[in-house]
């Protein structure tokens, strides 16, 4: 019991810092591929030769200690001949500490496509969107209502009466992206107005970078099925936090496999497992964080992750466009 309210205390006090100080982290997908618009605006209308497409996106870490944080996507794009690239649009939420801090945002990205010759395409993406967040602090516990012995049995000193619950804001991203048959690589810059979420003082969204580069390479075709490895690497870097991602993903006719690390500067976070199942109309994915930082002795159980994508058909087939050669999840 007592170890549980520590815990509970410590994420309360974390959201506060970050309401308050400006150490926000976005939240992180590990299927990064299978929320694309999530990861770079640039990749607005690149998947599915340039028909529609649709996703879907559920994450939920640490569910050993009660749903702490909980992010929803779902966004759809395609590329438009009349305006020379792709349109997206995205609305994401994320409810961290149990549903105390919501925020919602919701974006509109479009990306322009350049055919730099027959086999390289570039693409470069904006994005703006509409932020929100909600904190409620009568749901919040503070330092003085904890007695060492009977745990949470009085009342807050904290004035909160006159505090803002309600931060609302535009923001701003862009991206780029470049492709072949076998190779891609991308950077996206997050953020880049750097606005103010503050619900106490000011307290400015830092600007997060991100840059991915990876492969698609066959191996062996047989009974029709191709064989393909495809190795990737994804760094982002927001304020002092920095994150690498190494994985690799091996596909055999419809099922995929997976397999990711991710660490910091000074820590090693996670290994992250996947499968996938790809079809010509929908692929759908779930991946599984196991956790091997300091955190595995809070029995968080890690983090669930399910991705649903529907591929749609073009109107008109003869305006396809190249698939960039990235990764399905």
């Amino acid at each position: 019991m007592k170890n549980n309210i520590v815990r509970i205390t410590t994420l309360i006090f974390g959201i506060l810092l970050v309401c308050s100080t400006g150490l926000a982290q976005d939240p992180a997908f590990s299927q990064f591929y299978s929320n694309p618009l999530y990861l770079n605006p640039a990749f607005a209308g690149a998947n599915n030769g340039g028909c529609p497409t649709a996703n879907l996106n559920y994450r939920d870490q640490w569910p050993g200690i009660g749903r702490t944080y909980v992010t929803y996507s779902a966004s759809y794009d395609q590329h438009v001949d009349a305006l020379g690239g792709g349109l997206g649009v995205i609305v994401a939420q994320d409810k961290s500490g149990s549903g105390n801090l919501n925020t919602l945002h919701a974006s509109l990205l479009y990306s322009y496509l350049l055919e730099v010759n027959r086999d390289l395409i570039v693409k470069a993406g904006f994005e703006a969107s509409y932020r929100s967040l909600n904190l409620d602090w009568d749901n919040l516990t503070f330092g003085d209502m904890i007695d060492p012995t009977y745990g949470f049995i009085y009342q807050t000193d904290e004035d909160i009466v006159n505090n803002a619950d309600n931060v609302s804001f535009p923001d701003f991203s862009a991206g780029l992206l470049g492709y072949t048959k076998n190779m891609f690589f991308g950077f996206a810059a997050h953020h880049l107005t750097q606005p103010d979420q503050g619900f106490i003082s000011v307290s400015n969204l830092p600007t997060k970078y991100t840059a991915h580069i990876g492969g698609n390479f066959p191996l062996s075709r047989y009974s029709n099925n191709v064989t393909t490895i495809s190795p990737n690497f994804l760094y982002q870097k927001q304020q002092d936090f920095q994150q690498f991602n190494y994985g690799v993903y091996v596909n055999r006719g419809p099922i995929v496999g997976g397999l990711w690390t991710r660490n910091s500067v000074k820590n090693f976070d996670s290994f992250i497992l996947m499968f996938g199942l790809v079809q010509e109309a929908f692929k759908f994915g779930y991946s599984y964080d196991i956790t091997v930082s300091n955190l595995k002795n809070s029995n968080t159980l890690g983090a669930h992750e399910l991705s649903f994508t529907l591929f749609m058909p073009c109107r008109n087939k003869s305006k396809l466009y190249n698939t960039i050669s990235c990764p399905q999840f």
